[in-house]
């Protein structure tokens, strides 16, 4: 799988702001007469340019991490920022042009209108946002994930690689600062899998896109500059530079102490 050379990346991690951030964020939940800790006083940078993997055991608090990091879910403390705009303050329409405008998600089930060609799922998210799509940028879209020869096929016509293909095609069309995968790989085979994840290593290398990746697959993760490791709600450790094989080490010791 395809990496930035170690000295281009600091460059680049170095050149750019921050382009998510979250400090101190807890969030818990109520379970029966209790309440649960999700997420208890987490802390986090990433850097713009950056590739980063979330893992840890069931119930650690990753999905959470994630919603919180995206604007889905407001946290009970703490502040969550997306290229320095910092969330808390912002109503709920602010936020929702924040994420349009800021944030792409990609998602395990990959979401497409069945209806719709690949083209005009792409073309989505600036129709929702007012926007007249121009062909040229959808075709740029979908050239950048491989599937130019593919627009007007519906999902049903594709395979899941390829429509995991449109999902990320139709999450960067609006160019956003952070993309947020959730399990993106996690329907699909071992080679097609494999194919994603290159196309994912290719946004980070080639165009600086920065993507915090949710996954329980330490072969995925291993695509990824560093793991961040959860356990119970809370940071476990880091792994900068990871392989297969390191990864799934130290989520044996993660899920043995849990």
């Amino acid at each position: 799988m395809r990496r930035a050379r170690p000295d281009r990346l600091h460059e680049r991690m170095n050149a750019n702001a921050m382009a998510a951030e979250i400090e101190s964020i807890t969030r818990t939940y109520a379970n029966g007469s209790g309440t649960v800790t999700a997420l208890g006083r987490v802390t986090l940078a990433f850097p713009a340019g950056s590739f980063t993997a979330v893992m840890g055991p069931s119930g650690s608090g990753k999905s959470t991490l994630l919603q919180c990091a995206a604007g889905l879910e407001r946290p009970d403390a703490g502040e969550v920022s997306i290229d320095g705009i910092r969330l808390r303050g912002l109503g709920e329409t602010a936020l929702t042009v924040l994420r349009r405008e800021r944030i792409g998600f990609v998602f395990q089930s990959f979401n497409l209108m069945p209806s719709l060609t690949a083209a005009q799922n792409v073309e989505l998210p600036l129709r929702l946002a007012g926007r007249r799509p121009e062909a040229n940028t959808i075709e740029a879209a979908l050239s950048a994930v491989g599937l130019a020869d593919r627009a007007g096929h519906r999902p049903s016509e594709l395979s899941g690689g390829q429509q995991q293909r449109v999902a990320i095609a139709r999450a960067l069309v609006t160019r956003p600062r952070v993309l947020f995968a959730d399990e993106p790989t996690g329907a699909l085979d071992a080679g097609t899998s494999r194919d994603v994840l290159r196309l994912l290593r290719t946004l980070v290398a080639e165009q600086g896109q920065t993507i915090i990746m949710v996954t329980h697959d330490p072969v995925a993760a291993a695509g990824a500059d560093r793991v961040v490791f959860l356990a119970d709600g809370r940071i476990a450790g880091t792994l900068d530079r990871p392989t297969a094989e390191t990864v799934a080490a130290r989520m044996t010791r993660l899920e043995v102490i849990a």
